[in-house]
């Protein structure tokens, strides 16, 4: 058994004492206790504060482990069905003799040092009746307080084993003054609304069925609060999410002690899983991390393991463009997009990117109502074809882009006519579209075959090709595979044909961007980012609906992820639409020779202030300063690790009379002792900044007493450079 690996890293060790093992799984502030009694039932202890001495989680009273006669298993790191348990299992089983019951027991546990900031802790349970075992894991990230947890189901009965639940994760929370979740729902254009409210007894169930796009109705992003509500700087508060792209299910229950359990994986709805002796069954990580100071820090806790360790390409860099899609929609010609190429050099960005319209010709793709699966150059549009507009880009400077929806197909389609096989589809039934298309199907590998040749190639045929925007616009109706035998398999194995389809393009193609859009935030979550460079939040992109999804995503994902376009929704100014776009990946689509003088004078310098100040933004410390829900203001603030620099953006959000910063805001992450000076930036032309440039503050005056950046309705954006002398 490895001790305790040094400072720099998390601490996991075994305590030995009367009867009992104890696991103590230990990040910089917090810990996670397992202990296994001398029947060998393994339960969760603690998940708090860690304490400074590993030795006292032996001294734990019993009566804050589990009290009262019917607790059984009450607080098992790993609940089971049929036997002990009277409350929501984390795995229910059907062994290969029938018998519903499982029972699972500690048998043993290691730690693996992964690096001097990530470990990984194995523990084996097993029933002592059936030949069948559980390895749960948890992988931990000290410097950053993260857990990602997963679990590994194997038997080795004499005949198969039916899974009916298959969670990721059980967790186990104690809190004197109850817990408050925090959870949100939506829709298209609607994306992230959020929804707080007390816990109360009973089972909470926060799910998706939709198959693919499964966040659109509901996202798998939730908090809970301990004791009381937290706010951005106070209060115990828990993030968790599933990485997985699929139907999810999160399970909320209160018991009759007041304890909560919090129970996540894979949604067994429609999907109870065949496992065949010695085969493995691993589910997607549940990922989770817990601050004791409030949402801010959960925040940035996310954020800096997102970027160090999940994203694609977490510390590099962007592309910002020019889309076409708001200038022409489907109706666009090689000489029309010759044109936008142009505009895309005189605007400044790197990059311009063709949308949705540019094949298909037995049905050509003029609307959303045909042509989709025919990958091929609508030749009427591009009768030179897609190589024409990439050399077309080179010549003007900047790179070329392009749309896809390769997991879909339109009845009226060359595709759909010759396979019809390869569409998810009951075949007796009433085909049910949504947005007139039907999802193909990836458990078949031929369909991921296709679906990898589509990208592959755009690729091979364009080797010079820079973007995709992969798009998914469509929920699964009438879940039917005409190739997999088992249909209960078929939500799990359309899943594992997507990823494959993906491991398979980032093997060959590891470093081009692409763009995880789903019709807005349908499909967000930290499985998909794995393979994706940014994410599109929402097909609203008014600017004062997007400052509010886009504050709401920030407590889970970084502002590198957050791909953000300048368009003609809404009615604020270019300057109000621009500096929104700003806090994430800026990108435009709008038309370039509809903006007016000031106005494009404008775009193009904003462009090129962005370029100066995007690596703060990018990798920079997120800090919520002025919430939009609560106030007239928004206010938005990004510091660098060495708190020399920082970026605080300020908006007006209701323009009733007398609304603005009336007050100073108080500024965070600062180094108190530095001395700053506070400029303007993205100063429409022909107007004046009220910011005196030549004061110089204290991070301590900055942090204590505030800053106020004079939004009023006059001065509705405000963009803040602040620099340490």
């Amino acid at each position: 058994m490895k001790q305790f690996i040094p400072a720099a890293l998390l601490m996991i060790c075994t305590l030995q004492s009367v009867g009992q093992t104890i696991i103590p799984i230990e990040t910089r502030h917090n810990a996670l206790v397992l202990q296994a009694d001398a029947k060998r039932n393994l339960a969760t202890i603690y998940f708090g504060r860690k304490l400074s001495g590993t030795e006292e989680y032996a001294h734990i009273p019993a009566a804050y482990k589990q009290a009262g006669d019917y607790t059984g298993s009450l607080n098992a790191a790993y609940a089971t069905s049929g036997s002990k348990s009277l409350f929501e299992p984390a795995i229910s089983v059907s062994h290969a003799d029938g018998n519903n019951s499982l029972d699972l027991r500690y048998v043993s546990h290691h730690v693996t040092k992964v690096d001097d900031d990530v470990s990984l802790t194995t523990v084996l349970l097993k029933d002592p009746v059936y030949d069948f075992q559980v390895t749960l894991y948890y992988k931990t990230y000290f410097r950053d307080d993260v857990v990602e947890q997963w679990s590994i189901v194997k038997h080795r009965e004499k005949g198969n084993v039916l899974l009916h639940k298959y969670a990721s994760a059980n967790l186990y929370l104690k809190a004197d003054g109850g817990f408050w979740l925090t959870q949100y729902h939506g829709d298209w254009a609607k994306e992230m609304q959020p929804e707080e409210s007390k816990v109360t007894h009973g089972i909470k169930t926060l799910d998706s069925k939709l198959g693919t796009r499964t966040n659109l109705f509901m996202p798998s992003v939730f908090m809970v609060s301990l004791n009381k509500p937290a706010t951005e700087d106070e209060g115990t508060v828990l993030y968790g999410s599933l990485e997985y792209s699929g139907n999810f299910r999160t399970d909320l229950e209160l018991d009759y002690q007041d304890n909560l359990k919090i129970i996540s994986g894979i949604n067994n709805y429609a999907s109870v899983y065949t496992l065949k002796p010695n085969e493995e069954f691993e589910t997607p990580a549940f990922l989770y991390t817990l601050s004791s100071t409030g949402k801010g820090t959960a925040s940035r806790n996310m954020h800096n393991w997102a970027r160090q360790y999940k994203l694609l390409d977490g510390k590099g860099t962007r592309l910002t463009l020019l889309n076409n899609w708001e200038a022409t929609y489907f109706d666009f010609s090689e000489s029309k997009l010759f044109e936008l190429l142009k505009d895309t050099k005189k605007l400044g960005v790197d990059m311009f990117l063709l949308d949705d319209g540019w094949f298909a010709n037995k049905y050509p793709r003029n609307g959303d109502v045909a042509g989709l699966g025919d990958w091929e150059e609508n030749k009427a549009k591009l009768p030179n074809g897609i190589s024409s507009l990439v050399r077309e880009a080179q010549a003007n400077g900047v790179k070329f882009g392009i749309w896809i929806e390769p997991e879909m197909v339109n009845p009226k389609s060359n595709l759909y006519e010759k396979h019809p096989d390869w569409v998810i589809r009951q075949p007796k039934r009433e085909e049910y579209y949504f947005r007139n298309q039907l999802v193909l199907d990836l458990s078949n590998p031929k369909v991921q075959d296709f679906v990898f040749g589509v990208v592959n190639d755009l690729l091979t045929k364009n080797p010079e090709l820079a973007y995709i925007k992969w798009d998914c616009n469509a929920v699964i109706y009438n879940a039917y595979s005409a190739t997999l035998g088992n249909q209960d398999h078929f939500y799990i194995e359309y899943m594992r044909g997507l990823y494959k389809v993906l491991e398979r393009i980032r093997s060959k193609y590891p470093a081009v961007p692409m763009m995880l859009c789903s019709g807005g935030g349908g499909r967000v979550d930290y499985a998909a980012l794995k393979y994706f460079t940014e994410f599109w939040p929402s097909d609203n992109t008014d600017p004062l609906e997007r400052i509010f999804i886009q504050w709401q995503n920030s407590y889970f994902y970084p502002a590198i992820t957050s791909s953000n376009h300048v368009t003609d929704w809404g009615k604020q100014p270019i300057k109000f639409r621009t500096d929104v776009a700003m806090m994430g990946k800026l990108g435009f689509d709008i038309v370039i020779k509809h903006l007016n003088g000031n106005d494009l004078n404008y775009v193009q310098q904003a462009v090129k202030t962005y370029n100066n100040i995007k690596s703060i933004i990018w990798q920079g410390d997120q800090y919520r300063l002025a919430n939009p829900t609560e106030s007239s203001l928004a206010s938005m603030l990004y510091v660098n690790s060495a708190k020399t620099s920082a970026v605080m953006f300020n908006f007006l959000v209701n323009n009733r009379y007398d609304q603005g910063s009336k007050f100073p805001v108080r500024l965070k992450g600062l180094d108190p002792a530095k001395h700053y000076r506070i400029k303007e930036l993205n100063v429409y032309p022909g107007t004046s900044s009220t910011i005196d440039p030549a004061k110089t503050y204290t991070g301590e005056f900055l942090m204590t007493i505030g800053f106020n950046p004079h939004v009023n309705t006059g001065r509705t954006s405000v963009i803040l450079e602040i620099e340490s002398n």
